[in-house]
């Protein structure tokens, strides 16, 4: 059984088990809580699918916050125009929550 549930504008498969990096949720989320996610989109239970108009009703994705602040790959951000002495060196890590699908409820 999976789920498509959208957190924060993105959408994430979502099975029991998995593991889930999205986008920072917060200083107030610490590890070990429960984060219920319901805009449910999709759910398929072994071959049963229900398609929401726009979400599925009475469908939700149960999480644990695992690890609440993880840094992903550091990005250079490198511009330069010729011959005019023009140089920007930016960088950027993107923060994450790491989440553990805990069930599927649909």
């Amino acid at each position: 059984m999976y789920a498509i549930v959208d957190i924060q504008g993105q959408q994430f498969k979502a099975e029991q088990g998995k593991t889930l990096y999205v986008h920072y949720l917060g200083d107030e989320k610490k590890e070990g809580d429960s984060v219920e996610f319901d805009k449910v989109l999709l759910v398929d239970a072994d071959g049963a699918v229900k398609v929401g108009a726009p979400t599925v009703e009475g469908a939700k994705v149960v999480c644990e916050v695992k690890t609440p602040l993880v840094k992903g790959e550091h990005v250079i951000v490198f511009k330069k125009r010729r011959r005019k002495g023009y140089r920007r060196l930016n960088g950027h890590r993107q923060m994450f929550t790491q989440l553990v699908i805990k069930e599927v409820i649909a």
